[in-house]
């Protein structure tokens, strides 16, 4: 492990009495609630990104950069970031603390069990389960069978068996039979929900929400008709308290929740924010995958359900990422190529326009690789300056929260100015408007195309009150549902292809395509070499 400090003294510096701390170990702790002051006002800043490649583009790594860099020139600080899965992190993609000079810390401790939240998460979810299943077996509620059934189950390891299968054979006592299947853990509602509180009561209420199925005459049931909730919130009692780790320059980290972007809302947790804000005066968090995906998100679900505004954003861009949306092989990137830049570009201004389209002001990080030139870097800066908008070198990576120090200080020059937010739509339109809007003014499609019964669930929807946002669930590759369409693609279809309710995390969820809830292990996952050596030391973890 690198050199870091007792987390006693990182919060200590930060402002919180260490005996309000519940330490796991040196290097971690947990932040009780009762530490939330919701009447401090602090500047938050969401790290976004253009549109990314197959390759990623440092989303992480900039803003625990920026983090480090604002401690550079004395601001107090703090960052707000995900939990990696474990899937991603034996999987292909690797762990989410960041890389190089720009990490958090204990590394090894947050991208596996960390403190257990994942743990408790996905046994409140399974326990559920096993007890909306009991329920049904028991004939507890009248007319609710297995068939109606829709609380799937889940796990945080790539497992494609289990995407759909047959439970509940071998008889009688193993009943009921039916066909279920998992999804990944970080598309659990629960763990949405916990991204999304505020207060164990909230906790609760959002709890008892969930629909597990229907009835036959078309009415939901909830897990409170299961009498689920007790059980479910007593494992949840730690896992609502964010964790407090730090930078591997000494800045405070609260790492909390970790829904994925694409199929899930993408942010770490409201009560993360919350405790950022009520002890450190600039508050970086991120956003999962791109400005149409995490960004769009993270205002129109968490910051609309109470999560603290914005003053500004941070679009991540590489000079490779444009050359890729400009059409270039990942084999050919570092290949100097000016048009291809150019092209690319629209995505970048399309990422420029969503942030706006918010109310908010926006400046570019370009996160630098070694190859990159200068004509490249200045190429970038003019096309944001020709679209109202700054480009600033960002290199944390290489040289930490040194190389950071130009956007920092442009970031604490900025006017603390977030009152003029604007939200895609109205809580009051129809679900059926909201992704109308969506398509139109985020994805710049033509039209959007629905399957069978997809409008007439969410007509359903509608009657029971579930005017809730929209959970767009699409290819993190693309504006469009097509993977294959770089840039900034326009006059294409939105195609819906299922709708699905989580009436406790108050979201309706629209899978745009053909989308998987639970990848898959890769040909050469990193499993492979992850190991224990001979000194205890868990080694090959890869980081991004």
């Amino acid at each position: 492990m690198k050199k870091i400090k007792h987390i006693e003294q990182i919060a200590d510096e930060l402002g919180i009495e260490k005996d309000s701390l519940e330490l796991y170990g040196k290097f971690k702790a947990k932040i009780p609630l009762e530490n939330i002051n919701k009447n401090k006002i602090s500047k938050l800043v969401v790290v976004t990104a253009i549109t990314p490649t197959p390759l990623g583009e440092g989303k992480s790594t900039t803003a625990i950069g920026l983090t480090q860099g604002l401690g550079k020139i004395n601001k107090n600080v703090a960052l707000t970031i995900r939990q990696p899965s474990l899937g991603p992190v034996f999987g292909h993609k690797g762990g989410g603390t960041g890389g190089g000079k720009a990490t958090v810390e204990p590394a090894v401790d947050i991208n596996l069990h960390f403190n257990g939240d994942f743990h408790a998460m996905e046994s409140a979810h399974n326990l559920l389960a096993a007890m909306v299943d009991n329920t049904v077996y028991r004939n507890a509620i009248k007319e609710f069978y297995p068939e109606n059934i829709t609380w799937r189950r889940v796990t945080d390891a790539e497992d494609r068996s289990l995407r759909n299968i047959i439970a509940g054979t071998g008889g009688k006592n193993t009943s009921p039979l039916r066909n279920t299947g998992f999804d990944i853990s970080a598309a659990s509602e629960i763990m949405a929900i916990l991204a999304l509180t505020d207060s164990y009561s909230d906790l609760r209420e959002r709890l008892g929400n969930i629909v597990v199925g229907w009835k036959k005459d078309k009415t939901p049931v909830l897990a409170k008709e299961i009498n689920a909730v007790g059980s479910m919130m007593a494992l949840l009692k730690d896992a609502i308290k964010p964790n407090l780790a730090q930078t591997v320059e000494g800045q405070p980290a609260i790492v909390h929740m970790g829904p994925f972007g694409n199929i899930a809302h993408g942010c770490s947790s409201i009560l993360a924010d919350q405790i950022a804000s009520s002890f450190a005066d600039y508050v970086i968090t991120e956003a999962g995958f791109g400005a149409d995906l995490g960004f769009e998100k993270f205002m129109d679900i968490k910051v609309r359900q109470g999560g603290p505004k914005p003053f500004c954003a941070v679009i991540v861009a590489t000079i490779r990422g444009l050359k890729w949306h400009g059409g270039v092989d990942v084999k050919k990137l570092n290949e100097k190529n000016k048009k291809a830049i150019i092209d690319g570009a629209e995505n970048l201004k399309n990422a420029i326009r969503i942030v706006s389209r918010y109310g908010l002001k926006s400046v570019v990080a370009i996160n630098k690789f070694p190859d990159d030139t200068k004509e490249e870097i200045e190429l970038i800066k003019d096309i944001c300056k020709e679209n109202n908008s700054i480009a600033i070198e960002s290199d944390g990576f290489a040289k930490g929260g040194d190389g950071m120090i130009e956007l920092a200080e442009y970031i604490s020059s900025l006017e603390n100015n977030n009152e003029k937010i604007n939200l895609l739509y109205e809580d009051s339109d129809s679900p059926i408007d909201k992704v109308e809007s969506l398509a139109k003014n985020i994805y710049s499609a033509d039209k959007v195309s629905w399957s069978p019964m997809t409008r007439t669930t969410l007509r359903l929807f509608e009657s029971q009150g579930w005017n809730f946002p929209i959970c767009m669930a699409k290819t993190h590759l693309s504006v469009s549902a097509d993977s294959k369409l770089r840039g900034a693609p326009t006059g294409h279809t939105l195609p819906i292809k299922e709708v699905r309710v989580l009436g406790g995390a108050k979201q309706i969820v629209t899978l745009a395509g053909d989308i998987i809830t639970l990848p898959g292990l890769p040909s050469n996952p990193n499993a492979f070499d992850i190991d224990l050596n001979d000194e205890g030391e868990i080694i090959n973890i890869l980081s991004t």
